[in-house]
């Protein structure tokens, strides 16, 4: 017997068709070819460990992913982390500060409050700061009230260390009921919520209605390929030639696509531990010194491609809103 799901509350209707051969038909300001996000990572400290309440050490990516310890400290995990905090994000801050381009943080609110100077100095360069949750967590098995509390918490955690609330979300490791918590959470504290980037499906931002409500959601894709993390996953890269070749392949085929009359976006993400490291940097810096030598390419936040996106696309309010799920959880 194949399974019966009836959607619920917190629950949003997939969407295949997306933009199809017609794509909005807009133009970035300035009118370049391509409109690339870098991302920074900034998780040091909020990952799995007895410290933080949790039963193990942490398995996600850093070098060596070992079974997790149960109930112990894994010293060589934590110091790992802490390179980041250390070394990597004043690395990539530095050459950020070169180029004179910005970049949007996923910060997870309990590493922002573990070392304040992070925050001052990313506030400080004019980098965009949004949520990544307040502990980089699975989030999956927390009740839909449990996970609430925890999105509150990083509300308030980051208007703390920042000075406002936060104006875009990414979770990584979400619920099915992130996505309609994010939104109620935002309504609730009348806080804007700009963007959503737990998203995969499109090389442009695209709107997706907010079921039972007139309103919407703009989704802006994020990037698990263009992504250093792989350099820690099995099929991921092998050399830091392999990670800088798949983004200038990613550029080379959304630059020319651009060319071509079609606004494209790129996305590309990066870890204050992993890319941070010496070695990878570099495919950073060739990365960064090839998109230089390229005519119309905008560097921006995700904040900068929101505000622009809703002017030229702005969402129409249906007549009817959305009837999937029931009203109330």
């Amino acid at each position: 017997m194949p399974f019966s799901y009836v959607p619920n509350y917190y629950d949003f209707p997939r969407e295949f068709r997306g933009y199809g051969e017609n794509p909005p038909n807009f133009k970035w300001p300035g009118n370049p070819k391509i409109v690339i996000n870098f991302v920074v990572n900034y998780e040091e400290g909020a990952e799995n460990t007895i410290e933080n309440g949790d039963p193990a050490s942490e398995q996600y990516i850093w070098e060596l992913p070992y079974v997790p310890h149960v109930g112990k400290r894994s010293y060589d995990c934590e110091s790992d982390f802490e390179y980041g905090s250390r070394a990597g994000v004043w690395r990539l801050l530095r050459l950020f500060k070169k180029h004179n381009y910005k970049f949007t943080t996923f910060a997870v609110g309990k590493a922002f409050e573990l070392l304040p100077d992070v925050p001052k100095a990313i506030k400080r360069d004019g980098h965009e700061i949004a949520s990544h949750c307040y502990r980089w967590w699975d989030f999956s098995k927390l009740s839909p009230e449990e996970e609430k509390k925890v999105i509150k918490q990083n509300m308030e955690s980051l208007k703390a260390t920042t000075g406002e609330y936060p104006k875009g979300w990414y979770y990584a490791r979400c619920s099915q009921h992130s996505r309609r918590l994010v939104y109620d959470v935002h309504q609730e504290l009348n806080a804007p919520l700009l963007w959503i980037a737990d998203a995969y499906a499109d090389d442009l931002p695209y709107w997706t209605p907010v079921p039972r409500t007139k309103d919407a959601i703009l989704m802006i894709p994020y990037s698990y390929d263009c992504n250093d993390a792989r350099f820690h996953m099995p099929t991921g890269w092998s050399s830091t030639d392999d990670f800088y070749n798949h983004l200038q392949y990613a550029f080379d085929t959304l630059y020319e696509e651009g060319c071509e009359g079609t606004p494209k976006m790129m996305t590309v993400a990066l870890h204050t531990r992993v890319v941070g490291k010496p070695g990878r940097f570099q495919a950073l810096v060739k990365f960064m010194d090839y998109i230089a030598k390229k005519d119309g390419v905008w560097v921006a936040t995700r904040e900068e491609i929101a505000d622009h996106f809703k002017k030229v696309n702005p969402w129409e309010e249906p007549a009817q809103a959305l009837a999937y799920g029931p009203d109330k959880p």
